[in-house]
């Protein structure tokens, strides 16, 4: 008797959603890069109980009619790359097709879309993986992404999150990156009925700053001008004896998505040298522009690390 078995579509969703998925703020974050992608211009998260309750995304970006609503719930499907060659040169902050299908197997999951020019939008309701429900639905244009119960289906996941006040200090971090990576859009976090914060859209750098940490610390930033090149860097660093003792506050941004990377790490460490005392780490918010062919963000499905073809 064969011992080797095809998986079921279900469970290679459960499978994938373990790489994909590791706690509530894994959820908001590929949820408010898919309304990011959208073009939107406001964002709301809402979250109950640090999101294992419930998390929902709210944005007024383009919207998906009923075929795009459906099919971005399979596995791979995607509106953002269309041949190996684009793999090369992703310039949007999703390309896997992962995300959704793999929140959607591991969840009672609801969205709810709606083109601007629509007479009606698109309501689809999933739990488990599997599509239980598809009707016609009269939210706003945009698209709301619905969440509860979140590994109700994997008890042995479920039991391995924290408390709820950490679960919630991982989403607000997870905003808060975005909300700096995007300060032309607006964004809101409620949590359990009570408002977090609410960040209007700003046209500077600096404003979104000062709204997220205060006026005290952007007067210790030092501007640092855009270059010009192929490698473009600009943004705002910590001036000699601003430091933290932890990289909480050490922001690196390449083309717009939020990234981890011990290249630039050391790179940042050495240039501070003896500005910095022994344990303490800079404050950034640091942005880099370059070809998107030379990164690679197709390193780790969650897509925190990059590869530079010319480091």
């Amino acid at each position: 008797m064969s011992r080797v078995r095809l998986l079921s579509d279900t469970l290679a969703s459960q499978v994938a959603a373990g790489e994909v998925i590791e706690r509530p703020a894994s959820v908001v974050k590929e949820l408010v890069e898919n309304s990011i992608d959208a073009q939107a211009q406001a964002i709301e998260v809402m979250i109950r109980r640090g999101g294992i309750s419930l998390i929902r995304v709210t944005d007024d970006g383009t919207g998906m009619d009923r075929d795009d609503a459906l099919l971005c719930l399979e596995r791979h499907a995607t509106s953002k790359i269309r041949t190996a060659a684009d793999l090369a040169t992703v310039a949007t902050l999703g390309f896997r097709g992962e995300a959704l299908p793999s929140i959607a197997s591991v969840a009672r999951f609801r969205l709810t879309t709606r083109e601007k020019d629509a007479v009606a939008g698109t309501e689809v309701l999933v739990a488990g993986g599997k599509i239980e429900i598809v009707r016609d639905g009269g939210e706003a244009p945009g698209t709301q992404v619905e969440v509860r119960s979140l590994f109700y289906n994997l008890p042995a996941r479920r039991k391995f999150l924290r408390t709820e006040n950490t679960e919630t200090r991982n989403i607000e971090h997870q905003l808060n990156l975005q909300a700096i990576g995007h300060p032309d859009i607006a964004f809101s976090l409620v949590r359990d009925e009570r408002v977090v914060f609410q960040l209007p859209a700003t046209k500077t750098l600096r404003d979104r700053i000062r709204d997220l940490m205060g006026s005290e610390l952007v007067a210790r930033l030092l501007e640092v001008e855009p270059g010009k090149g192929k490698l473009r860097v600009s943004g705002f660093i910590g001036q000699a004896g601003v430091s933290r003792a932890s990289r909480s506050q050490q922001f690196v941004f390449v083309n717009g998505r939020t990234i981890e990377s011990p290249v630039l790490g050391a790179a940042l460490k050495e240039g501070y040298h003896t500005a910095l005392m022994k344990g303490q780490f800079p404050v950034t918010f640091l942005f880099l522009e370059l070809d998107p062919a030379e990164v690679d963000v197709n390193v780790h499905p969650a897509k925190r690390e990059v590869r530079f073809r010319d480091p």
